[in-house]
């Protein structure tokens, strides 16, 4: 942009300000993504909290707003905020980031995704068409996320295209370097079975079995006859429980006890205002129950 100033026909001064890039993330490891990539030529907004289910929000006047002054919004997509998305971008009245346009960015429609062949049928749980959208788990998805929206983001602010590309690529590295680290240490773990298929992305990252989920259905509380089913197919195995820190804690707890495994609850994103480190360390976290 382009301001100048006249006097008497002369151009006294001619100043170019670049605004920054103003982005609404869905969800803070988005926001984190988005946060890396952009480094100082954007300003993030995180719209969901990192301890509530994006699958359950409900729009709010906050997320419109967010979205109304928003250049670009980064969701995680494959319907993951499929219940209030949509209406958020409807209350913001913003044509920037209708989908469709260069201002939407979908993560889940850059990388290939985990269970894209189930069909769409809700007597199957909370199956999502499109396939499983919690890539965000998964530091290999995320880092091929962080090229594919450097792409974006450039195609939006020119000026600044060879920052985020190299941050792209810096992010990318940093995930290269530690990955062996993190499988070597998850190596010959005997598997886990999680509350819901959120982690079933880093399980597959790590080389580690997923040995069920204590939901029979996703999105579908665990019933008490499908607890007790999954007591007698493990008893006397090894194995590891998984939560995330929003998931109602009792079926962990049962399995727990009944199966004589250990449960860790643990967060799903990073905080609002996390750096790549904060995305690590998160992983870490996961990895460290495996050991």
């Amino acid at each position: 942009m382009k301001t100048w100033i006249l006097s008497a026909g002369l151009i006294l001064v001619a100043v170019a300000a670049w605004a920054d890039l103003r982005v609404a993330a869905t969800v803070p490891n988005m926001g984190m993504l988005a946060r890396e990539i952009g480094g100082d030529a954007v300003t993030v907004t995180v719209m969901a909290p990192p301890d509530r289910d994006a699958h359950y929000l409900e729009a709010r006047p906050s997320m419109m707003a967010a979205l109304r002054r928003a250049d670009i919004v980064v969701a995680v997509g494959a319907e993951l905020e499929i219940g209030w998305l949509p209406a958020a971008i409807q209350g913001a009245n913003n044509r920037r980031i209708q989908p469709g346009q260069p201002g939407y960015f979908e993560a889940a429609r850059k990388v290939n995704l985990l269970w894209d062949d189930k069909p769409a049928d809700r007597a199957l749980g909370d199956v999502h068409p499109a396939g499983n959208p919690h890539i965000y788990m998964d530091p290999g998805r995320m880092a091929d996320v962080g090229k594919a929206m450097a792409e974006r983001f450039a195609s939006l602010s020119p000026n600044q295209a060879q920052e985020f590309r190299a941050n792209a690529e810096r992010i990318a590295a940093r995930i290269e370097e530690q990955t062996p680290v993190w499988r070597e240490r998850a190596e010959g773990a005997p598997g886990v079975m999680a509350y819901h298929t959120d982690t079933d992305y880093l399980l597959a990252f790590l080389h580690v079995p997923i040995l069920g989920h204590m939901e029979a259905l996703p999105g579908v509380p665990p019933t008490a006859s499908h607890l007790r089913k999954l007591v007698r197919e493990f008893q006397d195995t090894e194995g590891v429980l998984w939560s995330m820190n929003f998931h109602p804690d009792g079926a962990g707890e049962f399995l727990s006890r009944e199966l004589g495994w250990p449960s860790y609850r643990l967060p799903g994103q990073v905080g609002m205002e996390a750096d790549l480190e904060e995305f690590i360390e998160m992983i870490d976290d996961w990895v460290n129950t495996l050991e």
